[in-house]
């Protein structure tokens, strides 16, 4: 049983955590004082403890310091009702791994306590190359609930969210956090080549088997053999690769193109799209016994705009990481920069949030991101750029969603006249990924050249 350990000299608090915790299945003491908790941290090995600040005979944060190196395993969250950044630094620095301001929603902290023994169980979430998926919001909370199951089974998944919301750094924490981990994570971009080339890439080919293939070739699937497959766009793959996907899938084996002989593979199939696929069953357009067989586990990945609280750490991840691959000190970004983000709708999601934070930190010279750091079309200020940002609710308030739409689609339509139809080129107007506005210009059923 996992154990936790509840510092604070309120005793309805102390109380209230331990009824809260107990609840979920965690053993729990209370220590109401600094050297109460040394005295338990003594005799006892906790998983995570939860420490105020200010306590009547010591300090906090001088506990973690002291503690946080002989006892390694524990997870130290601190908690205070007097926040300042200093304080936060000092935790964080100090060996604690969440801080937290009083009042919180004890929603919110079972899911940092949750969170935290599930990352001493799997590590971190992280994806290839050291990129981490990033999600602390309420929106983000049913996939955050999901992850340990989803990544102990070996069921085929099937990520459905807009373009650039991090689909694959959130198959790629799946497969890290899997008993596949020791293994390949092998990507496939579907929609990025035709379907004789997928097919080979996927399956391999043997020499001889089509004009160029003067040798023979390993496929992707027997690449990725115990490991994990990703399939990104799978909603561009044609029928004919869909009927061989599916065989590939049910009968665990491939024939390489040209070949006579199968092979069998053990893979884990994750696929992404930022299309509706049931909409796209129904129409036609995609097999519906390939549907059933990849959306055996759905995750919906919310736009970023309905993640809000995410863009704090998600802007900072990216400063710290722009800063390092610069090899320049690290900048910080400030608060009135931050709420002109956090205002922002941003139709590209994290990788339009990911460019705009790359080319503050190469163009700013300063130590501090300001305001005047950011790109003109975050200001409003940008001709053709997007949405002005509202500084007023009406009285009877609005419907959010619709208003935005209907903003995106008057600014598309602007775009594609001035474009000639061209999608391409006015998807460079509106400072959007190609995918992004083929996205809502089917949703909006524009009419375009393409």
């Amino acid at each position: 049983m996992r154990t936790i350990l509840v510092i604070d000299d309120e005793a309805n608090l102390r109380q209230l955590l331990r009824i809260l915790f107990e609840g979920e299945g965690y053993a729990v003491h209370e220590a109401a004082s600094y050297q109460e908790a040394l005295q338990a941290l003594a005799t006892i090995r906790f998983d995570v403890v939860i420490c105020d600040i200010f306590l009547p005979d010591g300090n906090g944060l001088d506990l973690v310091r002291t503690c946080h190196g002989s006892h390694p395993d524990t997870k130290f969250i601190v908690i205070t009702a007097h926040t300042t950044p200093a304080h936060a630094l000092a935790a964080l620095r100090d060996g604690a791994v969440e801080y937290i301001s009083k009042p919180f929603d004890v929603d919110e902290l079972k899911l940092v306590v949750a969170k935290q023994l599930w990352r001493e169980r799997s590590g971190p979430l992280e994806g290839g190359a050291g990129e981490r998926f990033v999600a602390q919001s309420r929106a983000m909370r049913p996939i955050l609930e999901r992850l340990p199951q989803v990544a102990r089974s070996d069921a085929t998944v099937l990520i459905v969210g807009e373009s650039g919301t991090g689909k694959e750094l959130l198959a790629r924490a799946i497969h890290d956090a899997s008993p596949r981990a020791g293994r390949l994570f092998v990507p496939v971009n579907c929609g990025a080549l035709p379907e004789g080339l997928l097919e080979s890439e996927l399956f391999g080919h043997v020499r001889g088997s089509f004009t160029g293939a003067v040798r023979d070739k390993r496929g992707l699937m027997q690449e990725a053999h115990g490991g994990t497959l990703f399939l990104d766009e799978i909603g561009e793959t044609t029928p004919n690769t869909q009927v061989a996907l599916l065989r590939a899938l049910q009968e665990r084996a491939i024939r390489p193109v040209g070949g006579n002989r199968e092979v069998e593979i053990d893979i884990r199939i994750i696929a992404a799209t930022n299309q509706d696929l049931g909409k796209a069953v129904r129409e036609g357009r995609f097999r519906e016994d390939f549907y059933y067989r990849i959306n055996v586990i759905q995750l919906h990945l919310p736009p970023l705009r309905e993640r809000v609280e995410d863009i704090p750490a998600l802007a900072r991840h990216f400063v710290e990481r722009a800063c390092q691959r610069a090899r320049i000190p690290s900048k910080q970004i400030h608060r009135d920069a931050m709420a002109v983000m956090e205002s922002y709708p941003w139709p590209g999601n994290v990788r339009e949030l990911e460019n705009v934070i790359e080319r503050m930190v190469a163009m700013e010279p300063a130590h501090l991101l300001t305001v005047s750091s950011l790109p003109p079309a975050l200001l409003g200020s940008e001709p053709g750029g997007p949405v002005r940002r509202m500084h007023t609710v009406p009285e009877e308030g609005l419907d959010l969603e619709a208003y935005l739409d209907s903003v995106r689609l008057d600014l598309m339509r602007q775009a594609l006249e001035r474009a000639g139809g061209v999608q391409k080129r006015a998807a460079q107007l509106l400072r959007m990924s190609y995918r992004a506005f083929r996205y809502y210009a089917e949703k909006y059923r524009l009419a375009t050249e393409e």
